[in-house]
């Protein structure tokens, strides 16, 4: 499986200190059935466990998921920032999801050489 994150997200994740190791979890979970909610079009949010604050004070992401291919973290908020995400945001994300998710591995070659993706390696 193939995890990624969009530039803002790796910005917002640096800035946060949110390890790709959290991320790599969260997709591991997912993969095990473990999605906090399904927002259709294959954009879901997850709910990430950070800094001995437990998945219910810490960090959501909204990711765009095909189960065991590729996931692609496009959103990242701290539950005390927000509690979730507009209905408009919510169309946003999911038309993006939808784009990401048919990448062929040209566009996404060439999006980890322009850095609009960073790949993360586990």
């Amino acid at each position: 499986m193939r995890i990624f994150k969009t530039r803002q997200f790796d910005r917002w994740a640096k800035k946060h200190d949110l390890a790709d190791r959290l991320l790599i979890n969260a997709v591991k979970e997912m993969n095990g059935g473990l999605i906090d909610a399904d927002y259709g079009a294959n954009l879901y949010k997850k709910r990430i466990a950070t800094g001995g604050r437990g998945k219910s004070g810490g960090m959501r992401a909204l990711i765009a998921y095909n189960i065991e291919a590729k996931a692609y973290f496009l959103y990242g908020f701290e539950k005390n920032e927000r509690d979730n995400i507009s209905e408009k945001e919510k169309r946003a994300y999911k038309i993006l999801a939808k784009a990401v998710l048919q990448f062929s591995a040209g566009d996404i070659k060439k999006r980890l050489q322009d850095g609009s993706l960073v790949e993360i390696r586990s």
